[in-house]
C-alpha cells in the first residue's frame, strides 16, 4: 500500500526566518528574490494512505499548514514529544474533530499524553466542559521500543530517540522513519530502522547541540543506517537550502515546508 507524506514543517522551534534576524537565510526566506525553502515553520508531517489521514504533531504553525495544503479532515495524529513546537497547534484540530462521527484518536506515550492533558486541561475536563471543545481521546502509546499502533490498514511502531536529557517517541511507517528533535539513537532502536527507503532526521545545525542532532552527526546516522534514501528536518538558519544540499551526497536531502514523498507503508 503506497503512502503520501508531506512536511507541513521542516523549521527549528524559532522558525525561519528567526524573528529579528537579518542573515543571509532569514533575508532569503522572505525575499521574493530569495529561495522560498528557506522558509520553516515548525516540524510536522501528514501522511495520506488508504483514503485516510494522520499527522504526526501539531506545532504553532498548524493552522498555517493546514490552509496551505488543503488540510479538511483528520483521522489521527501522532504525537513525538510535548515541546511547544509540536504541541501548541492542538487546538486548532477543533473543527476537524467535528467531522466524524467519534473522537478523534491521539497517540502519544504517557510523558507527551500528560502534558497535553495539562496544557489543554478544558479539552479533558469531564465536567463543565465547553461545548465547542475538540473532540478527541488519547491512548497511550506501549513504551516498548518497536510497539505498534495498528491504524487504517498500517503498523506504526515506536521508534524511542533520546532528545538531550529525555527520551522521545520517533516513529516508523512502513519503509520510512521520522526521528525529529533527537541528539542520539539508542542501541536499542537501531534494528527497527533496517532496509528503509526514506528516513528523515533532525540536522538542527552545523555546531553540535546538546538536544539535536547536528549536520555531520545525521549524515554519519544516515551512514550507518543505510536507507535508500534521507532527509533532514528541524534545520535552523544556519542552513541554507541550497549551498547545503549542495555539499550532500545524492541520496541526501534538505526537506522544505511542502515536499511530497511517495512510499510503501504497507
Amino acid at each position: 500500500m503506497e503512502a503520501t507524506l508531506t512536511f507541513l514543517g521542516t523549521g527549528t522551534s524559532m522558525g525561519v526566518p528567526t524573528l529579528g534576524c537579518d542573515c543571509a537565510v532569514c533575508t532569503s526566506a522572505v525575499s521574493s528574490h530569495g529561495d522560498p525553502r528557506n522558509r520553516r515553520t515548525r516540524p510536522s508531517l501528514r501522511l495520506d494512505y488508504n483514503h485516510h489521514t494522520i499527522l504526526v504533531d501539531t506545532g504553532p504553525d498548524f493552522h498555517a499548514q493546514a490552509i496551505r495544503e488543503n488540510i479538511r479532515r483528520v483521522d489521527a495524529v501522532l504525537y513525538t514529544h510535548g515541546h511547544a513546537d509540536h504541541v501548541l497547534g492542538f487546538d486548532d484540530l477543533r473543527p476537524l474533530s467535528f467531522r466524524g462521527n467519534g473522537n478523534l484518536p491521539i497517540y502519544a506515550d504517557d510523558a507527551t499524553a500528560k502534558t497535553l492533558e495539562r496544557i489543554f486541561e478544558y479539552t479533558f475536563r469531564k465536567e463543565d466542559r465547553y461545548p465547542t471543545s475538540a473532540r478527541v481521546e488519547i491512548h497511550r502509546i506501549d513504551p516498548t521500543p518497536g510497539s505498534g499502533v495498528d491504524l487504517f490498514g498500517a503498523c506504526i511502531r515506536r521508534v524511542p530517540v533520546t532528545h538531550g536529557r529525555e527520551q522521545i517517541t520517533g516513529y516508523r511507517f512502513g519503509n520510512a522513519a521520522y526521528l525529529t528533535d533527537m541528539s542520539d539513537i539508542p542501541a536499542e532502536s537501531i534494528p527497527l530502522l533496517q532496509n528503509l527507503d526514506v528516513l528523515i532526521l533532525d540536522a538542527l545545525r552545523r555546531d553540535p547541540h546538546p538536544s539535536h542532532s547536528h549536520l555531520d552527526k545525521s549524515v554519519s546516522l544516515v551512514e550507518q543506517l543505510k536507507p535508500r534514501r534521507a532527509f533532514f528536518t528541524h534545520m535552523s538558519h544556519d542552513l541554507d537550502h541550497e549551498a547545503t544540499e549542495a555539499a550532500l551526497p545524492s541520496h541526501i536531502r534538505l526537506a522544505y515546508d511542502g515536499l511530497k514523498l511517495t512510499f510503501e507503508i504497507a
